[in-house]
């Protein structure tokens, strides 16, 4: 990996994760727990939750300390294969580049969380009516981008021969 593709990863991973935390700090600060703030009448609210699980809840119920070791294990695992794949298609797979340092600023900003609260803050939400999506932040919206484009060079088998 050259010095070009490891400014695009720090670049790109800083961005998310300067964001994401900034957003957060933001909810927690101006925000009580469980408050909304209407955006779009019967569709996207801010509201302040907090996530002691993973995605969609994922061991939620389950002992911090347990939690803790089963993500710290998980994100850096996915942290050091998403650097290792990054590191052999930056060159000659841009785009997918760009998708796989999404991911990686989206875990380093949930991680971050977890670590200095136990939970992640979430405050994006989306509903119609009474049906909700589950509550996320920019680091999710940044992992959701990123695997769309992993997805993406997947089905359209545009990934690199290795």
């Amino acid at each position: 990996m050259g010095k070009r593709e490891l400014i695009r990863l720090t670049l790109v991973s800083g961005v998310v994760v300067l964001v994401d935390q900034i957003t957060k700090k933001l909810i927690m600060v101006h925000l009580a727990l469980y408050e909304s703030i209407e955006v779009i009448d019967n569709f996207f609210n801010i509201t302040h939750v907090l996530n002691p699980g993973g995605a969609f809840g994922f061991f939620a119920t389950q002992s911090q300390l347990v939690r803790n070791l089963v993500f710290l294990v998980l994100s850096s695992c996915v942290a050091l294969f998403v650097c290792w794949f990054y590191s052999q298609v930056a060159k000659t797979h841009v785009f997918l580049s760009w998708g796989l340092a999404l991911i990686f600023g989206g875990a380093i900003g949930n991680l971050i969380d977890r670590f200095r609260y136990g939970h992640v803050v979430d405050f994006l939400d989306f509903y119609v009516g009474t049906a909700h999506w589950p509550a996320f932040n920019v680091a999710d919206s940044a992992i959701s981008i990123g695997m769309v484009i992993l997805v993406y060079h997947v089905i359209f088998k545009k990934m690199p021969e290795m």
